[in-house]
Formats: structure tokens, C-alpha cells, sequence
């Protein structure tokens, strides 16, 4: 049984600390982002972590920096055998990657050395690779730098949005981590070193990412919807309204419309034409200061913005 610190923010590694809690080891402290504002009322809410972590009576901590004196001798004085990160948004420093007898280990999204970085879900989707995976990766200074411990691999569908692929992935990352657990315990670790020459880095996500563009293709429009399903969600403008795009579909038929072009509004969806001659459908869209609709319920109220011959723009 090891003492372990958890570090990590969003649900993805909520699920992979449940699992941690759910084993023979000791989870003795957790650390996570401070609590952000959340929802139309801006209310100031717990990460999924923190609020796990409370309900099992497990002391949390939210430092904004663990470069302090303060973060790091609350760390040593857990004499932790490892922390585990999965998510958590801040940088550990040497000092603190130094403290526990097995070190740090990351829990990390993408088959390294591919995305490395704070995205790699979306990216993976972005870039309509065939594969994902979870690796064990033991911390370095450098930016998912270091070696490589355990390997779980996940086959990426055209379905594939960010929320599924996270559902999928998380408990390949338990299995992933509590074999390593296991190995560090009985000494076999067989740790293989980060191709760097192939390596590539997944950005953080930001509001211009989401903006659709319709010269693009299809294909390439239907993937970026789905990578920022169901965060931060894509967008596009209709004349001067702000529409998100929820979820859509690759249509097999090909139209001579200009794109952005809305070419037929149905029951079916919303069918836009794109840089390719190929049609994607519009399937779950969402107003301003509406919630997610389908394309039949939002056509209801709001038919006269998604009329045939309507420009989207980017």
C-alpha cells in the first residue's frame, strides 16, 4: 500500500482518483485548482476533484503556485511515497518532483510524444488521428518530457466527440495507474525514453479555436465540433448572432453553394454548404440565452434566422 497526493482539477481525473480510492492504497491528500465561477450565475464552485476528495474526508489544498515555500513544505510534510497528477493545471518544480520516493507520475491523454501539452483530447480529434491512448509518464522538468511507464491504447472513431473519448479513457488511465502502482511497489518499473524528434504539442484551447470556418471541409468543420463537444462548444455567426454548434453530421451529397450558404432547413438539420462542395448537417445548435436544442425544436421558435440562403460567417 503507497501514501499517495493527488493532484488534478476536472471530472476526467475525478474518475481516476475514485478509482485510486477504490484500491488497496492511501490517498492522503489532494490538490487542485481553487474554486473558479461557474453557470449564469457565476456562482463560485469546487473542481470536481475538491468536491471528491470532501466527501471522503480528505484534506484539500488549492495554492495558486507550487513554486512557494508554503506548497512545498506542505508537501514534504505529507511524506507522500508518490503524487499522482492527472489535469491539474499547475506546473510542479524540481523540488517538488523530487520529494516522494517514486517520484511523480502523470496521468496524460495522447500516445506520447504526440500532444504533449494541455489539450491532447482535442487535438487527437482535431487532427482526425486513428488512435489515442493513456501513458504513465514519469515527471521531468520539462513539458510531458519524461519517461514513458505504462501504455494503454484507444481506437478514435468519426463519432468520437471529447466527452467520449474522455469516458473511455479514464478508466484505461486507472488500470494504467494502479499498474504502475503495482510495479513501482515490486521494483520492476521499465521505463522507455520520449521519442522527441516526434513530438508535437497540443495548445491550450481558446475562444478562437471554436470559431468554425467554411472554407474548410466538412469533415475538417464536423471534427472541430466534436473535439469542443461538450467544452468550450464551436461557434459560427449568423449575421450578427452568435449561434454554438452542439453536434452535426457529414452529408454524402455535394452543392455549388458558396460557403456558409444555408441550402435546406429541416426537421433533419440545418444543411450548410463547405469549402469542398460537401454539405454538413447542423443537428444540436444553441441561441443566445437559449440552452442545446435540436434542429427540429430550435426551427420552432426561431425559423426565421435559418432560412435557406442565410450566410454563416466566420
Amino acid at each position: 500500500m503507497l501514501n499517495i497526493v493527488f493532484a488534478g482539477t476536472p471530472p476526467f481525473a475525478a474518475t481516476i482518483l475514485q478509482d485510486l480510492l477504490n484500491s488497496e492504497h492511501n490517498v492522503i491528500a489532494a490538490f487542485s485548482q481553487p474554486d473558479r465561477p461557474k453557470g449564469r450565475g457565476r456562482k463560485m464552485l469546487p473542481s470536481a476533484v475538491k468536491a471528491l476528495a470532501e466527501s471522503h474526508n480528505i484534506p484539500v489544498h488549492q495554492p495558486l503556485s507550487l513554486k512557494t515555500p508554503e506548497a512545498f513544505e506542505t508537501l514534504k510534510n505529507l511524506n507522500a511515497d508518490v503524487i499522482v497528477v492527472v489535469a491539474y493545471g499547475l506546473l510542479l518544480p524540481q523540488n517538488v518532483l523530487d520529494l516522494p520516493r517514486f517520484g511523480c507520475l502523470n496521468v496524460h491523454a495522447s500516445l506520447l510524444p504526440a500532444w504533449r501539452g494541455a489539450a491532447p483530447i482535442q487535438h487527437a480529434i482535431l487532427n482526425n488521428d486513428e488512435k489515442t491512448g493513456v501513458i504513465i509518464m514519469q515527471m521531468d522538468a520539462g513539458l510531458d518530457t519524461g519517461e514513458m511507464l505504462v501504455t494503454k491504447e484507444y481506437a478514435l472513431s468519426i463519432q468520437d466527440t471529447l466527452q467520449s473519448v474522455e469516458e473511455n479513457l479514464a478508466p484505461l488511465g486507472s488500470t494504467a495507474l494502479l499498474e504502475t502502482l503495482t510495479l513501482c511497489e515490486t521494483n520492476k518499473l521499465a521505463p522507455v525514453k520520449q521519442d522527441h524528434a516526434h513530438a508535437s504539442y497540443a495548445h491550450k484551447i481558446t475562444k478562437a479555436d471554436t470559431l468554425l470556418h467554411w472554407h474548410h471541409t466538412a469533415n475538417e468543420l464536423d471534427a472541430r465540433i466534436r473535439a469542443f463537444n461538450p467544452r468550450p462548444v464551436a461557434h459560427t455567426l449568423l449575421g450578427e448572432t452568435l449561434i454554438k454548434i452542439h453536434e452535426a453530421t457529414v452529408l454524402e451529397e455535394t452543392h455549388n453553394g458558396a460557403p456558409g450558404t444555408i441550402i435546406r432547413a429541416s426537421k433533419k438539420g440545418i444543411d450548410v454548404a463547405t469549402q469542398d462542395g460537401s454539405l454538413l448537417r447542423l443537428l444540436t445548435l444553441q441561441v443566445p440565452g437559449g440552452k442545446p436544442l435540436k434542429a427540429v425544436d430550435i426551427l420552432n421558435g426561431k425559423a426565421d434566422l435559418f432560412v435557406p440562403g442565410a450566410q454563416f460567417t466566420s
